[in-house]
């Protein structure tokens, strides 16, 4: 049997109920008011990973704790204002979405939470404000218990591990790191390179969300967050490395010019090395430091007779080499990683490892905002529905329509999850009326009861770990999480189960009619909003004369490429050409920063022809326009070679400068004709 149906996601499932039986067993012993609270937070919580779930329990917690002592503040003090009330929680909600949607992180639920749970506690509490500490306390109370009891169940009892994932992603991505290099530095081209491209970038981002549950770990030794970064700042360089070099022998070889034999032989070694660097640290060093110094003696010399040719030939060996180094770094992270311990097995991971340990993200205020705003706007229009009808079931339907556009905000279309939890709802109450009006009358006691329920929180539990059900499998284990199914006491109240299940399909109804409205065109504008960021980033970063930070920008512009490659696939439509863009501009960046580290170091009248190409560079940038972008002017390309013109006659700034701007020239002019010194022209 497959893992899909197999051990895996039963083991998960039985943990499940487990965790549940003994929340709802340890509610009721305690005499907590709303007992399904625990049942409900034991399943919320689950994951496959110990470690997952301790950071999600302990970031629910938090949340849990900051929503009520909101709720305790407003409600008391807005209770007499309605208008008031509403928009102190719809402002409430809103704020908390914003961060969260900034934050994009596991951590980011921890906000999330913050905002809903005040309108899962508020809004049933506002005929009587007298008892919403009260109130608040038991919600916490119960919350805590089910999270308390999910995460030792989970913890404990054949734990899923975060490290041992970690480990078995990291060596699957850098073989496939490994083997994207060896085909961009092919003597051909290799079919498939740019969706291998796109696929690091992603991987990149997933290691650095699984890294975020390592200090949760159950397990004795797990790695440091600090080598996971580190190993991703080497794995992100590979990037724009592996395609620079693409870059230059393909240009060569459009231009009829044959790559030597001493470098075709060179480039030969280096894709074999890639397709075994081995285990052995000492001799995989070795190899590559040959490599390497082979590299260094092939360069070209660098003076102002140097033709474009060579210009190309430098900029190729000089990237080839800090490839080779690049991929020499990530394998002895690894190692650094499975040994488990803090002490460095190389002088170069020791330099590493000194690295700041925070990786940049894309931040996406404008989608952040719309997140909130939908939010916000539904909590205020469902409120005026809520006062206008009269009806106090339509309190469940407009709680339940906020928490649910809290939780997909982060979609840029989520009314597809909604739909799965419409339908997933809709079972919960087919299968609740069986249970509370046929099954659970002829029961008596906790044993009879949870042996009863077991059938179905089994099945549900097992399809909850696949990513095709686990939505709707979700939907339907909170829906079995009734009060009429669970409470203190049985009672047998049929309308008042009817109502309550019509409100929540109505509730959730309600949200998928909001996010029809606020999100007809969300990966559209998602798509447009992302590019620009990286536009304005470069032309922000162009003239500034603060130092440049390379590692920042290239773990920012990879973000951005992981967020667009699965919004231009869901498209359908051709995505080569915004993603080759934006490799393009990340490779843009890097220079530029290169650039602007030259140009702090060089005095002012020779750091002048650079500040005139970093001034057009920021400008051309400025102006680009996501829905018409325009080529770059020839006056940028002028600027270029007079740059060229005048640094390659400074010994100390020639070899810098001329990767740079060949770099920058190669992106932003490919289709140019060779450089040629305007002096001798």
């Amino acid at each position: 049997m497959s893992a899909r149906f197999g051990w895996p996601p039963a083991l998960f499932s039985l943990k499940c109920f487990m965790a549940a039986m003994l929340a709802l067993y340890l509610a009721l012993a305690i005499g907590l008011e709303r007992p399904y609270w625990a049942f409900l937070t034991s399943y919320i919580v689950a994951q496959p990973l110990a470690g997952a779930v301790i950071s999600k329990a302990i970031f629910r917690m938090i949340g849990t704790i900051v929503g009520a002592a909101f709720t305790v503040l407003a409600v008391p003090a807005l209770v007499n204002a309605p208008e008031l009330l509403t928009l102190a929680f719809a402002l409430w909600l809103g704020l908390c979405v914003f961060i969260s949607l900034l934050d994009r992180t596991p951590r980011a639920y921890m906000f999330v939470l913050a905002g809903y749970s005040a309108c899962l506690i508020g809004f049933p509490s506002v005929d009587a404000p007298g008892t919403i500490f009260t109130v608040a306390s038991l919600r916490v109370q119960e919350i805590i218990l089910g999270i308390l009891c999910g995460s030792l169940v989970h913890g404990l009892i054949l734990p899923g591990s975060v490290t041992s994932l970690l480990l078995r992603r990291i060596e699957t991505i850098l073989g496939d790191a490994e083997r994207w290099s060896r085909d961009a530095i092919a003597p051909e081209p290799v079919p498939g390179v740019e969706q291998e491209r796109r696929r690091l970038a992603q991987d990149i981002t997933e290691l650095h969300q699984l890294s975020v549950h390592l200090p949760f770990e159950t397990a004795r030794l797990s790695p440091r967050v600090r080598t996971v970064r580190a190993l991703q700042d080497q794995l992100s360089l590979l990037l724009p490395l592996g395609a620079s070099v693409d870059d230059r022998m393909t240009a060569l070889r459009d231009e009829g010019h044959a790559l030597p034999p001493p470098v075709a032989t060179l480039i030969e070694d280096v894709r074999v090395w890639l397709a075994g660097p081995g285990s052995d640290s000492d001799a995989r060093h070795a190899t590559a430091e040959g490599l390497i110094a082979r590299c260094t003696e092939l360069e070209p010399a660098v003076d102002v007779a140097m033709s474009w040719q060579a210009m190309m030939m430098l900029s190729l060996l000089a990237r080839l080499a800090s490839l080779i180094a690049a991929h020499r770094d990530a394998r002895d992270l690894r190692d650094q990683i499975e040994t488990h311990s803090r002490k460095p097995v190389t002088p170069r991971v020791a330099e590493l490892l000194q690295l700041r340990s925070d990786r940049a993200l894309h931040r996406d205020y404008g989608g952040a905002l719309r997140g909130a705003f939908g939010a916000m706007l539904t909590i205020v229009i469902g409120c005026a529905l809520w006062i206008g009808s009269g009806s106090a079931e339509f309190s469940t339907s407009i709680m339940l329509a906020g928490v649910f556009l809290a939780l997909f905000s982060a979609v840029d279309d989520p009314v597809g999850p909604l739909k799965g939890f419409m339908i997933g709802t809709a079972i919960a109450s087919l299968i609740g009326l069986l249970y509370g009006y046929v099954i659970l009358p002829r029961l008596d006691g906790f044993p009879m009861m949870a042996a009863a329920m077991a059938p179905m929180l089994l099945v549900g539990g097992a399809l909850m770990a696949s990513p095709r059900y686990g939505l709707i499998a979700m939907a339907a284990m909170l829906g079995l999480g009734s009060p009429v199914l669970l409470g203190a006491t049985y009672i047998n109240a049929f309308a008042a189960y009817v109502n309550g299940a019509i409100a929540q399909i109505v509730g959730v109804w309600f949200a998928i009619l909001m996010a029809r409205l606020l999100h007809s065109a969300g990966a559209e504008a998602a798509i447009r909003r992302t590019i620009r960021a990286g536009w304005v980033d470069i032309a922000a970063r162009s003239d500034s004369r603060a130092a440049p930070d390379v590692r920042g920008w290239i773990n920012r512009m990879l973000d951005r490429i992981a967020l667009l490659a699965p919004r231009l696939a869901a498209r359908g439509e051709d995505s080569g050409k915004p993603l080759y863009d934006a490799l393009r501009d990340l490779r843009t960046g890097v220079a530029i920063g290169e650039l602007r580290q030259l140009r702090n170091a060089l005095p002012p009248i020779d750091a002048a022809a650079l500040t005139a190409v970093l001034r057009n560079v920021g400008t051309y940038y400025g102006r680009l326009d996501p829905n018409a972008p325009a080529p770059a002017d020839s006056a940028l390309l002028a600027h270029i070679d007079t740059a060229m013109d005048q640094l390659t006659q400074n010994p100390q700034a020639a070899r810098p400068a001329t990767l740079a701007l060949v770099a920058l020239r190669r992106n932003l002019f490919p289709q140019a004709h060779g450089y040629e010194r305007q002096m001798a022209a």
